[in-house]
């Protein structure tokens, strides 16, 4: 599943935007928003893979939008707007492709159909966008070490930092799950690639150790997959 972001001022013209993508079964529809701020937070919360963004809005335009998350956004973006004066420096600035309102449902299909192609095929390093005051951080999903849930939020430990996601571990396993991460217990996910040991305790339980040293607890629930994973079902 791709997870789309509509990026409109205008109420109908979003609305439009995700009556053509619920169409498509391997689309989901992740938010909705009619600002650039409301977007810029969407994104680092949510994480989409595919942005429709609308190029003509109050306050801050779509370009300045992307000004604002940094080079490099972890998402394929498709402006929108009513303008073709805006096509040049669409591309300049890394879009996939462009939508000129009005457009028709055989257009938006084409631009669909090739933004979902890039998106499946794309070997580039994922990431999220995360708010941290004014600024927004890109933290590498091979930087992470390992998630803990923190009630509604999730804890990334990457090293020495720690960011808070407002996202569950249910949705962050999901999502991580095809990028080398496993979960070891219902508080906490790891990057395989950081472990470095698993040690059974006395009690007979595993405890999983990271290249830092640090030690998480793993329950049985998720011993027989994490093993399967690792290379071994000892």
């Amino acid at each position: 599943m791709l997870r789309a972001l509509i990026v409109d001022d205008e109420p109908l013209a979003r609305s439009n935007v995700a009556a053509l993508l619920a169409r498509d079964a391997e689309i989901t529809i992740v938010g909705q928003c009619g600002s650039a701020e409301e977007a810029i937070t969407a994104i680092a919360s949510l994480t989409p893979d595919l942005v429709f963004l609308d190029i003509e809005m109050p306050e801050c335009d779509g370009f300045e939008l992307l000004e604002r998350i940094g080079p490099a956004p972890a998402f394929a973006i498709v402006f929108v707007t009513a303008h073709h004066q805006f096509a040049l420096r669409a591309f300049e600035v890394g879009a996939l492709d462009y939508l000129l309102k009005p457009f028709d449902d055989q257009r938006f299909e084409r631009v669909l159909a090739r933004a979902k192609e890039r998106l499946q095929t794309s070997s580039e390093t994922r990431r999220f966008i995360i708010k941290n005051g004014s600024a927004l951080e890109v933290v590498k999903f091979t930087d992470i070490d390992w998630i803990e849930a923190s009630d509604y939020y999730s804890t990334l430990h990457a090293g020495s930092k720690t960011y808070m996601l407002r996202r569950s571990l249910a949705d962050l396993d999901a999502l991580l799950a095809t990028h080398g991460f496993s979960r070891i217990h219902r508080s906490a996910i790891v990057n395989l690639d950081r472990v470095s040991a698993l040690e059974i305790r006395e009690d007979g339980e595993y405890e999983v150790v990271l290249h830092n040293a640090k030690r998480l607890r793993m329950s049985r629930r998720y011993r027989k997959p994490i093993l399967e994973r690792l290379g071994t079902t000892q």
